[in-house]
This record gives C-alpha cells, structure tokens and sequence, in this order.
C-alpha cells in the first residue's frame, strides 16, 4: 500500500490525528521510533536546520525536494509534506506535485501567501488572489494523478484579512478539489468554532506552535471542536535547541563530558540509525 492510501485510511478513522513537525531523518525516525502513525516536514526546520535562516521564503524548490524526498525514504509512516507556495504559478505548482509523488511523499500542504512567504505566525504576511490559489488547488489535482495524494490547502489570509475573509478562501479552495483544509493562526478558541462551525464536513487542520497566535489546546479539546489534525510544527526544534544549547554549554564551561549524563546512550543511537542490521549485511555479503 502507497504512503498516501496509508494516510486516507488514517483520515477514515474517527479519531484526531496528532503530527509532529520533523525537519530531517533523523527527527523522523525518532517520531515513528515512538509511535506517531504520520510526520510533516516543518519549512521552518528545514530552513532553519539546513540553512541557519528564519521561514521568509529562502528555501528554493530543489532545496525542499531534495530535504524531503530523503525524510520520505528514512520512514515507513507517511509523510506529509510543507511545499510553501508550490514554487510558482499554477504550472510550477504540477511540477513540485509530480516531484512529490515520484519521491514517495504522502500528503502536501501548499498555501496562498505571496512569494517570498513567511511562516504563518509572523506579522507582515501577503495572499494572493483566491482564484489564483484556487487554480493552484485545481493543478494539484490534476498532476498527482491516480497516486491518491492528499491535498491540504492552507490560507493564510486570517493575519491580513480577517477570519472571515479566510473561510471564504477555504470554501473556494475546498471547492477547487482540496482534501483537507488548513485556517493557519486562529486566535482564539471563538475562531477556532468558527472555522469548525463552518466546515463541519471537511477535514480540518490545527497548527499548534509555542508562543504563536493559536490557543494551544489539545488533541482531544481540539477533536471536540471538530478539528481532524494537529500539527505541532515546532515543537521538537524548540526542544533540540534548548537541550544543545545546555551540552555545548556544558562542554564549553566544564572542558570534558564525564558528568554529562542527560544524552542518548551511543550502543542506543547506533540502533536507531541501523548499525546493527548494517554490519549484519557487511558479513553477509563479504567474499
């Protein structure tokens, strides 16, 4: 079974489905180690993680294909993807989709801000027109063929235009051929049930990040309300970088690690990155 049937039949179930934003193999094979059934690239991570640069868009479209199409290959679960804008017009767009489904990816999100884009809890943020992104939604659809990707269209269109101009937007491009529909930074539960009450028959997308817009309710307060995903895009980036930032510290104040106990065993990380089955194979296949 595909990586994308595997995610429709996650979305068949009742139950809220809880994603974690990973940004390289590593982050993703640690989030299915633990159990999650699906994991996201974050392109704040990926920026962040292979660049040293905030979400404003520097990622190019080869960057992000090549950081995702190794995640997809690293997991068994599926992976939903962050593609920004799609990368362009609406024939970029069949394009970056066509690219996505070649390299396994279970699921996309594409978004209607303008390019350079931002992450969508930042202030400052620009949409394109609805039927633009409409059209988007419908190229989409076309390119990914019979491969059963899914689609998430998201709308940032709630910063610079109002709630009510971004449920519009989210009808036209539920409209348009869209899976699943994503409301980026509600602020406060009120929008949260007006977005709910609004669609009580799509799919919808909550995106919990720490210190952003939204109210960081959780997955069961969230399904209650009707959503049907949550994204917690940041979160493990925000944990990497505090615990790293405690062992350099370490290191650089104390000059050794004897006392540092707070880190993964090495026999441990070599059995999550495969060492063991590698050198199996190594005998294996020795003259």
């Amino acid at each position: 079974m595909s990586s994308s049937h595997k995610l429709r039949q996650l979305l068949a179930n009742p139950e809220i489905i809880v994603i974690p934003g990973i940004y390289d193999c590593l982050s993703a094979k640690l989030a299915e180690n633990i159990g999650f059934d699906v994991v996201a690239t974050s392109g704040f991570g990926i920026a962040a993680s292979t660049l040293g640069l905030p979400d404003y868009g520097f990622l190019t479209a080869t960057e992000m294909l090549y950081s995702v199409g190794r995640i997809a290959q690293s997991v068994s679960v599926p992976l939903i993807a962050d593609l920004d804008t799609g990368y362009g017009n609406a024939l970029n767009v069949m394009r970056t989709i066509k690219d996505a489904v070649q390299l396994g990816v279970a699921g996309v999100l594409l978004e209607d801000q303008e390019w350079p884009k931002k992450c969508g809890h930042f202030e400052g943020k620009r949409v394109i027109p609805t039927s633009e992104h409409a059209g988007k939604i419908r190229a989409a659809v076309e390119a990914r063929g019979e491969s059963g990707l899914v689609i998430i269209a998201r709308t940032d269109a709630r910063g610079p235009l109002g709630l009510e101009e971004a449920i519009a937007r989210g009808h036209a491009y539920i409209e348009a051929g869209a899976d699943i529909l994503f409301v980026e930074a509600p602020q406060s539960v009120a929008e949260l049930k007006a977005i709910a009450s609004a669609f009580p028959h799509t799919p919808l997308v909550a995106n919990i990040v720490e210190g952003g817009k939204t109210p960081p309710l959780s997955a069961s307060e969230l399904q209650d309300l009707g959503f049907k995903i949550v994204f917690f895009p940041l979160t493990g980036l925000l944990a990497v970088t505090q615990t790293l930032t405690a062992c350099l510290s370490h290191i650089k104040e104390q000059g050794t690690t004897a006392n540092l106990t707070d880190i993964v065993n090495f026999q441990d990380f070599q059995a999550l990155v495969g060492v063991p089955q590698f050198l199996q194979m190594e005998q294996k296949f020795k003259s």
